[in-house]
């Protein structure tokens, strides 16, 4: 069983208590280790990515909303001590967080279900977090 770290705890502040809810169940159920490589970002920053192509929008929900939490984190697979982007490692990351969100009740959009595939990153859902 894993556990989060730190510096993940850490990237999680200001994220949204439910979002954060399904991180804590994830990592331990979850057959892959991951960390939180991000949860608030403040415009600048997802402007920056933007304009690098790392990015599509500015609508971005790791961007704090009127509540005052991010509702986006993004995760990455921890595989001898380095993130790894092999994309099955995703697909059991998210199989992690899909089976977390239903035991605590929190409905999750991941980004790997996207038409631009977005493995690390998962959001709360729009419809039931506007």
């Amino acid at each position: 069983m894993f556990s989060l770290g730190p510096r993940s705890k850490m990237r999680l502040q200001g994220v949204h208590p439910d979002l954060v809810k399904v991180v804590e169940r994830a990592i331990q159920i979850t057959t892959v280790d991951f960390t939180v490589l991000e949860g608030v970002r403040d415009p600048q920053r997802q402007r920056t990515l933007v304009e690098s192509g790392a990015s599509q929008t500015m609508n971005s929900r790791h961007i704090p909303g009127a509540d005052g939490f991010a509702k986006a984190v993004d995760l990455g697979a921890w595989v001898d001590d380095q993130v790894d982007w092999s994309w099955p490692l995703y697909n059991k990351i998210a199989a992690a967080m899909k089976e977390a969100a239903k035991q605590v009740g929190v409905d999750i959009t991941w980004g790997g279900d996207w038409k631009m595939r977005d493995g690390p990153h998962f959001e709360l859902s729009r419809k039931s977090y506007p």
